[in-house]
């Protein structure tokens, strides 16, 4: 004899709740890998900005040191800017999807002697 329990109302409440939760999730996800390549990006800007500011200091090729500095896969948006106060990088940090926006992120350095700027 085969015993049959009444369905309930909520016997599908869970796949509703799971369909509606899960592209919340994956979005959160893809979010926040965004924003860890946004600050990798930023992290990586500022090591060549302040190789950039050493290469400016001992008079080499302030581009080439900035660009050497960075890894491979930010090498291709960069711009390296000189400002009186320093050199100005701007890289272009790598996206979750392609079809995201585009985040650029800057970093800038100036070096200096010990005792300050000399007054030339």
């Amino acid at each position: 004899m085969l015993l049959r329990r009444p369905l309930s109302r909520e016997s599908g409440q869970v796949s509703v709740s799971l369909v509606a939760v899960v592209p919340a999730l994956i979005l959160a996800a893809l979010a926040a890998i965004q924003f860890a390549l946004a600050g990798h990006a930023a992290v990586s800007a500022a090591g060549a900005a302040r190789a950039g500011a050493r290469a400016s200091y001992t008079g080499e090729p302030v581009r080439d040191a900035a660009r050497a500095a960075l890894p491979e896969s930010l090498r291709d948006g960069l711009d390296v800017r000189r400002h009186d106060d320093g050199i100005e990088v701007e890289v272009e940090a790598a996206r979750a999807l392609p079809f995201l926006p585009a985040i650029g992120v800057s970093a800038s350095a100036h070096l200096a002697p010990e005792g300050g700027v000399p007054d030339g």
